[in-house]
């Protein structure tokens, strides 16, 4: 933690903590591309190694409501030299329109984790070289992993065999009882 406090100095970190033995490092959205390539190119850090990065709406947390913005982005790193973990969150400023800076050309790796972020909480990585749907359907509306993302979707793809073709409709999923139900035969127990 000292080394990162030094490399990067209080201006460039939102807040630093060590819980539960993981060091979580906040950066501010502006200060995101010359953070990364402090951590990755810095001596005292050396962070070669990205190991994760994923999204995350935090809307509701922790059967509460949270307080700040909205999206953000959590990278996991690794250092070979010194076998050291960290993690990094990085908010989006703009809940309505979420944006991070990439940074793919840091750790070419991350190419698929932000676009799976993109497609599946709608967080736009700025100068990514091909941000585009992942793991739905392109002409898919909305993005899933959103909390407020309706359960059942917006609408349903089918093939409609007098068109010969997909269609889109909008989603006609009928309310059901999900009640157990118990069939026996009239004769059941020998009564």
């Amino acid at each position: 933690m000292d080394s990162l406090r030094t490399v990067l100095g209080e201006a460039k970190m939102a807040s630093l903590k060590n819980a539960l033995d993981e060091v979580t490092l906040e950066v501010p959205a502006s200060e995101w591309s010359e953070v990364a390539l402090l951590l990755r190119d810095d001596a005292l850090l050396q962070f070669e190694q990205l190991i994760d990065a994923c999204g995350v709406d935090y809307s509701t947390y922790k059967d509460g409501v949270w307080e700040g913005a909205r999206f953000a982005t959590v990278y996991h790193f690794l250092s070979y030299k010194y076998n050291v973990r960290l993690r990094v969150r990085v908010f989006c400023i703009d809940d309505a329109f979420p944006v991070v800076n990439s940074v793919v050309d840091v750790w070419p790796a991350i190419n698929w984790f932000e676009r799976e972020s993109f497609d599946l909480y709608g967080i736009i990585y700025q100068g990514h070289p091909d941000l585009r749907r992942l793991l739905t359907d392109y002409g898919f509306v909305g993005h899933p992993f959103r909390k407020d993302f309706p359960l059942s979707g917006f609408v349903e793809m089918r093939y409609d065999a007098e068109q010969a073709r997909v269609i889109y409709q909008p989603v006609t999923i009928e309310p059901r009882e999900i009640t157990p139900r118990i069939i026996r035969e009239e004769n059941y127990g020998g009564s």
